[in-house]
């Protein structure tokens, strides 16, 4: 073999085992956290294919500092009125100097918690009441309206949730059954 292929090889073999941790990690991500999205979705409505699709991506599936060291799965942030715990990191906030400064986000005991207040936070804030009219099953339009809402400041994040429902066929768990119909009873 020669030495000019070996750093191409070793690159392949880098990115071949990058994407199947990825792969793995979402999979596991999708697994431990889809019965919880489609509970949030029978109580409020939203999308549980969007839930697990800003899940996966705002917590770089559940490996990020904010998710592991907060329990914040969505970037929530504190805004004025958080009266809870508080987690600083350095995110897309700057000051009057346009120098990068550490955002306040929200943390929580757990990742229920934070699966739970990321619904009440939609359900409840004025800016995302709009996406309350959209079918449960148009996780697209979900998509596109979380980011016209404001969530979040990349102009691409509609396409990259919609990407992540696609690839992992999240939008299956939009069909899923209420995991406590029988309770109800």
């Amino acid at each position: 073999m020669s030495f000019l292929r070996f750093p191409a090889l070793l690159m392949s073999v880098i990115f071949v085992s990058f994407n199947f941790s990825a792969e793995k990690a979402a999979a596991d991500y999708i697994e431990q956290y889809k019965d919880l999205a489609v509970v949030e979705m029978y109580r409020t409505g939203i999308p549980a294919s969007v839930t697990l699709a800003q899940g996966l991506h705002e917590s770089h599936y559940g490996t990020s500092k904010l998710a592991k060291e907060a329990n914040n799965h969505f970037g929530i942030k504190c805004k004025s009125w958080w009266t809870g715990k508080t987690y600083y990191h350095k995110d897309d906030d700057y000051n009057k100097k346009g120098q990068l400064i550490e955002s306040c986000f929200r943390a929580y005991n757990s990742t229920v918690d934070s699966y739970v207040d990321r619904s009440n936070f939609l359900k409840e804030s004025e800016r995302y009441q709009a996406l309350f009219g959209i079918n449960r099953f148009d996780y697209k339009e979900w998509a596109r309206g979380l980011r016209n809402s404001g969530y979040a400041t990349d102009p691409d994040y509609a396409e990259k949730l919609i990407q992540k429902i696609e690839k992992y066929n999240l939008q299956v768990f939009d069909s899923w059954e209420d995991p406590f119909r029988h309770l109800l009873k």
